[in-house]
């Protein structure tokens, strides 16, 4: 195999000119947070139909995460939600649903 030593560019190759702003032309997206991005363990509160309960992701399926929800009742249930359901953060607390959890949140046991 024999090396050129020449320091000129082959004819057809073909100049790129710098894009403005720097090397860089890929966009750094944020990606919203969604429930599919949570790992199976994980925390949350969730909207209910009168209420806010706590809930935990316990599975995946297909289309769906699985969700253990506790009853204030001291049962548990399971729900299914899309993978791509919207969450919100209050500080480090995953929450699914909209509105102001903190004020209708479930109590659980009045002794404590």
């Amino acid at each position: 195999m024999k090396v050129g030593t020449t320091s000129r560019r082959p004819p057809d190759a073909v100049a790129h000119d710098a894009t403005p702003g720097g090397l860089s032309t890929s966009a750094t997206e944020v990606e919203e947070p969604t429930l599919g991005s949570l790992p199976v363990g994980a925390r949350l509160v969730l909207r209910c139909r009168a209420d806010w309960r706590a809930a935990t992701v316990a599975a995946f399926e297909p289309e769906r995460v699985v969700l253990n929800v506790a009853s204030p009742t001291g049962h548990a249930y399971r729900v299914r939600r899309p993978h791509d359901s919207p969450l919100a953060f209050d500080g480090g607390i995953p929450v699914l649903g909209a509105g102001c959890w903190r004020a209708g949140l479930a109590r659980y046991d009045v002794r404590w």
